[in-house]
């Protein structure tokens, strides 16, 4: 049975957030391809992991026998989130761009989950796990956009995702979700509804492709 590891960290509902509803569409058709599978959801605008606290770094570095109390229940919440990541058959991420990057609470899970010399650095305990991270954003910054130089999610997590912990990385990026909301982006709303309809469609072709990839 495959188990699907599905993080959000939109700080809107499903109703308001365009990372949410792409993410939850992926989700759905991966359980349709998966009925007896697992999926193990962690909502960080709901429910936040720890940020790193001195304790929890320094934690990754010593001998767990030498392990202050404090160190010890610090580093167990870690062990916990990435037991969670090397378990999974596949990894989903909601990450919307806020202020040019993503939200603190993923970073923070990002921090627990790196981990040299087991998650990172020489070994890869997760390498080659396929991950898919929905990726929206307020305006556009796609390659030839004036805003191309702020783009900071993509490239983060690429650095992150695929080049530190060696996921097998695939974005699905819906852009300009403020147009609705903005008016001096009212003529952008059917270039909203076009790339949020294509995001929808590629959520569903990638948990598709990605079960019948796992099956084989």
């Amino acid at each position: 049975m495959a188990t699907l590891l599905h993080i959000d960290s939109s700080v809107f509902p499903s109703g308001g957030s365009a990372s949410r509803a792409v993410a939850d569409a992926f989700r759905k058709t991966w359980q349709e391809q998966h009925p007896d599978g697992t999926v193990i959801y962690r909502d960080l605008a709901a429910n936040p992991v720890p940020h790193l606290t001195a304790d929890a770094h320094t934690a990754g570095f010593a001998d767990p026998a030498a392990h202050t109390p404090e160190q010890a229940a610090a580093f167990a919440e870690r062990v916990k989130l990435i037991e969670e990541l090397e378990q999974a058959d596949a990894v989903l991420i909601g990450a919307p761009m806020y202020n040019f990057t993503i939200p603190s609470t993923l970073k923070a899970w990002l921090d627990n989950v790196i981990l040299i010399g087991r998650t990172a650095g020489e070994a890869h305990s997760a390498k080659g796990t396929p991950v898919t991270v929905v990726a929206s954003r307020g305006g556009s910054y796609a390659p030839g956009t004036p805003r191309e130089p702020f783009e900071y999610v993509q490239n983060y997590l690429t650095a992150i995702l695929a080049d530190t912990l060696a996921l097998d990385l695939d974005f699905i990026v819906p852009e300009l979700t403020l147009a609705p909301h903005n008016p001096a982006m009212a003529e952008l709303v059917p270039l909203y509804e076009s790339s949020r309809e294509r995001a929808l469609q590629d959520a569903e072709a990638k948990a598709k492709a990605l079960a019948e990839r796992l099956a084989a």
